[in-house]
């Protein structure tokens, strides 16, 4: 393949014929796109052989690294045995049964049931409608508006980006779609002002019972939430938020909805983001670490309290789609869980690797350019400052956070930046020693960028 298509020629083709998702492709052509080539471990290699540790284990996903074998092997015996069948009119294949099992066997006593879908976006649209026909069936029809964040962030389909916070993606498309309403995010440091951290959360998820009471709670169906947020910036929320808002949902009769598409499966040391803040929520979408990207799968988790009225009152849930629990991604994902399980990588997480991760991702607090350096388990956002004393803020801070991941990725190391917050998010396989690899070139980024912004 590299001989007949060499660099040059593939990102001419790509230029002209592939549009990508979240880009200014006038400028990407103009750029020319990055080929990446193959992984291996907690690395990927580009078409120019290149070597980057992969710091955000590709989109918060490739929780155990790139290039095992079991997972080929596996994804091979069902494509030979079965490429593919539907699970509509009454009709399932084993592997998508088996999986269900497995993630309900994780997901604590209150799920036993598993909707499966293509992705976490799909997952999000799912729960929506579940959470309405699951009002209606109970003879609440009224209860339909959902309550989310200000820059939370649930996919971006049309409804996934609506019960998103994300502005930028509003103004595309006239979102958010009717009955979906915003609330603040638990982000002290751009926002907490003079408060401390515990307060600040008590505050924020106050603002969840202020909504409730301005929209009338005969009218709220759920509310949704990352349990961190991820795209955000990683977002770790005060102690204090989410047991008030467990609080507040159960006072008020409302559906807690965690979205676990990047804290599920061992991402905070725990298999699920509600189990590591010991919320109980009645939904919560899934996807990325449940095949760790290998193969496209999604789902929601849907509590007993929802699943029997779903079983026994509304008949027909008339949702679905075509690829909902693909019998070969969900092999994929049974392998995957297997892994994870067999080499214990959500207590690693948890006991080992995850606290190893968080004492050198806070060692960088001490850098001018950085106001703090937060971490759990094994996600970390750094968040850049012009004043450390006074938690100032760039005037432009998508640049300034472009400039830390471009030396980053020029050192060898790929991270993401949100705006002026630096986001990383290794696999979960990733070594004491790459770890430190991981620190020293983003201590290096970091230097070159402030050198840079001086001069």
């Amino acid at each position: 393949m590299p001989d007949t298509y060499p660099p040059s020629n593939l990102a001419a083709i790509d230029a002209a014929h592939h549009l990508h998702p979240f880009a200014d492709m006038k400028k990407l052509n103009a750029e020319g796109t990055r080929i990446i080539q193959r992984g291996e471990g907690v690395y990927i290699f580009d078409s120019q052989g290149r070597k980057y540790l992969d710091g955000f284990a590709g989109l918060w996903c490739v929780n155990i690294g790139y290039g095992r074998r079991e997972i080929a092997e596996a994804v091979a015996r069902q494509m030979n045995e079965l490429p593919y069948y539907n699970t509509f009119f009454g009709t399932t294949s084993m592997t998508a049964t088996l999986l269900a099992q497995k993630v309900a066997s994780h997901a604590g006593e209150r799920f036993n049931h598993i909707f499966f879908t293509g992705s976490g976006s799909e997952a999000n649209d799912t729960w929506f409608r579940m959470a309405r026909v699951y009002w209606s069936a109970l003879g609440k029809p009224s209860k339909k508006i959902v309550i989310a964040r200000k820059n939370g962030y649930h996919g971006s389909t049309v409804a996934g980006a609506s019960l998103g916070g994300m502005k930028y993606m509003h103004e595309q498309g006239d979102l958010p779609i009717p009955g979906i309403v915003h609330i603040g995010q638990p982000y002290w440091y751009g926002e907490g002002g003079d408060l401390s951290p515990a307060l600040f959360g008590l505050r924020v998820a106050r603002e969840l019972e202020a909504k409730i009471d301005e929209l009338g709670e005969e009218n709220v169906a759920a509310f949704v939430a990352e349990p961190v947020q991820g795209a955000a910036g990683v977002i770790i929320p005060p102690e204090t938020y989410w047991p008030e808002i467990d609080r507040i949902c159960k006072a008020r009769n409302i559906l807690l909805v965690t979205d676990e598409v990047i804290c599920g499966f061992g991402r905070l040391g725990a298999w699920f983001g509600h189990q590591h803040f010991g919320v109980e929520p009645d939904l919560a979408p899934i996807a990325k670490g449940l095949s760790s990207g290998y193969l496209p799968i999604g789902g929601v988790l849907v509590s007993d309290k929802i699943a029997d009225v779903l079983i026994n009152e509304v008949g027909d849930f008339n949702h679905g789609f075509t690829y909902s629990g693909h019998p070969v991604c969900a092999a994929a994902a049974l392998e995957n869980l297997r892994i994870i399980e067999e080499e214990r990588m959500v207590e690693r997480v948890r006991d080992d690797i995850g606290p190893y991760f968080g004492k050198a991702w806070a060692a960088l607090a001490e850098h001018d350019l950085v106001g703090e350096a937060v971490s759990i388990g094994l996600m970390g956002g750094l968040q850049l400052t012009a004043d450390k004393s006074a938690r100032s803020r760039y005037e432009k801070p998508d640049q300034v956070g472009t400039l830390v991941r471009n030396h980053a990725l020029a050192n060898g190391l790929v991270l993401r930046a949100t705006g002026d917050r630096m986001l990383a998010s290794p696999p979960l396989v990733i070594s004491h020693a790459e770890v430190d690899e991981m620190a020293r070139i983003t201590r290096l980024a970091l230097d070159a960028a402030w050198k840079e912004m001086k001069s």
